[in-house]
Formats: structure tokens, C-alpha cells, sequence
């Protein structure tokens, strides 16, 4: 078991084409040495850059020539991969996030639950909704989780992962831009780590309409990385004994009273 996992966050300033987008990971990605990178929502293009009938020429099944290129590049940099697609299924279109191993293999995939329909925005009309909630992955030894951008609102699927395990939620996100709305995604993201005692690495697309501010959110709930503004890529390490430290301070989940309050929350 690895005590110790390299994480690489990518934040990208997405254009409208997805073999321009492509070039830039790959470009951005040339001398990854991590375990895990994770990529932004909306890696295929920004959504406000597409309307309905672009967004069903961009979207793709998940075993289509944007994840395979994907994987292509999780072989060669021995790295596994998550990212924000568009996945084309049947009639409509899901924001999935994929999870691809190092050795190129399509893991597992996660169709956003919570769509953005807030702040005057409808992801709704674009989107059809997931119906399952994220799976948790093994990678390196380390159970991992993933979520979706507007998910962080929602503290419920968060905690259904940790309690199948999860030490580190991989979260790409494009985050709009707005009053307040780096502080509000910060803060999210900080107590969807801190109340659930995990690592966090939070990916975010970059731009006129996106926060950038990427960052690692250590389990005690600090920001241990920020990525500031801009298109870039970073590494850094996460730690097991950090977070089994954090785990015998704080240990929420034993200290749960779930017969108190499961009729209500469901």
C-alpha cells in the first residue's frame, strides 16, 4: 500500500475544439511524473461557448476518441486520468467525469447528479441528469472518489463516499465567475474535506467565464495548494500518515449518531 500519492492538477483555459484542447493537456502534461492528475469539467469545451446543437456535435460515448487520446496519454506518462467529458448516451447528453488507469483503462465513469440550475444558469437544458452516485476507485492504494463541480453543495454525496472509504476526492469543476464566488468555492471545498477527514483536489477550468483557483484541500480542511489564475499544471504529494493524523484528531465518522438523525436525511 502507498502511504505517499502524487497528484497533478491541470488547470486549462478550454477553447471550442476539442483537438485544440487535446493539444494543450497533452502539451501541459509532457513532463508529468504523477500518480493521478485530474483535469477540469467541461475539459471536451466551456459550455457557455457552445450552444445545444454544438454541444451534441462536441459530445462523444465514453470509449470515443477524446477518452481514448486521453488514455493514450495515461499510458505514456504512466499517470491514471480524471476528467470532465461530454458523454453522448442514447438520445441526450451527461456530464460524466471519466476515471482511466495508468495502463490506459477506462475505470469507471461518474454523470453529474446535481445539475447547475442557479445563478440565472440551467445545465438542465443541456444535460440529462446521472442517476447513480460516484463510485469509489483504487488507485495506487488509495480509495478515491469524484465529484462535479456544483456537487460541492451538497454534502450528502460527499459523506456517501467516505463512508465506503475515500481518502481523496478528485473534484474538476469550471466554476463560474461572479461576486464572491472564489471565496464561495474555496469554502466549499474546504468543508467538504474537513467534514468528511479527506484530501481533496479540485480542478477548475480558467478563463473570461471561470475562477481558475485550482487548489489541494488537506483533510483538517486548510487549502494546501492554490493554483491561483491562469493556464498551468502543478504537482504535489498527498500523505496517508498526514491523513491518518488528521483521522485520530478529528474522528467524525466514528462520532456520527446516525440513528438520530437518519429519518430525516433520508
Amino acid at each position: 500500500m502507498s502511504e505517499a500519492l502524487r497528484i497533478g492538477i491541470l488547470q486549462l483555459e478550454g477553447a471550442t475544439s476539442k483537438e485544440e484542447n487535446l493539444s494543450k493537456i497533452r502539451k501541459l502534461l509532457s513532463g508529468a511524473r504523477a500518480d493521478l492528475v485530474v483535469l477540469p469539467e467541461y475539459s471536451m469545451a466551456p459550455l457557455p461557448l457552445l450552444n445545444k446543437e454544438g454541444l451534441a456535435k462536441v459530445a462523444e460515448p465514453v470509449d470515443g476518441p477524446f477518452v481514448k487520446e486521453l488514455a493514450s496519454i495515461a499510458r505514456e506518462r504512466g499517470t491514471s486520468i480524471i476528467a470532465g467529458i461530454y458523454e453522448r448516451a442514447g438520445n441526450g447528453v451527461y456530464n460524466t467525469a471519466v476515471i482511466i488507469s495508468s495502463d490506459g483503462e477506462l475505470v469507471a465513469s461518474y454523470r453529474k447528479v446535481h445539475l447547475y440550475d442557479a445563478y440565472g444558469a440551467r445545465e438542465s437544458d443541456y444535460f440529462l441528469r446521472g442517476e447513480e452516485p460516484p463510485p469509489v476507485v483504487d488507485i495506487k492504494g488509495w480509495k478515491v472518489s469524484v465529484a462535479i463541480c456544483f456537487d460541492l453543495r451538497f454534502p450528502e454525496l460527499f459523506r456517501t463516499a467516505a463512508l465506503q472509504g475515500t481518502e481523496l476526492f478528485a473534484v474538476p469543476a469550471a466554476w463560474f465567475r461572479g461576486d464572491g464566488k472564489e471565496e464561495i468555492l474555496h469554502a466549499l471545498a474546504r468543508v467538504r474535506a474537513h467534514e468528511n477527514v479527506a484530501w481533496l483536489a479540485l480542478a477548475v477550468q480558467y478563463g473570461s467565464h471561470f475562477t481558475g483557483r485550482s487548489a489541494l484541500i488537506h483533510p483538517m480542511g486548510y487549502i494546501a495548494l492554490d493554483l491561483g489564475y491562469g493556464e498551468k499544471y502543478v504537482e504535489t504529494e498527498v500523505s496517508k500518515e498526514e491523513l491518518g493524523k488528521a483521522r485520530e484528531i478529528l474522528p467524525l465518522m466514528k462520532l456520527r449518531r446516525p440513528e438520530i438523525y437518519r429519518g430525516v436525511c433520508g
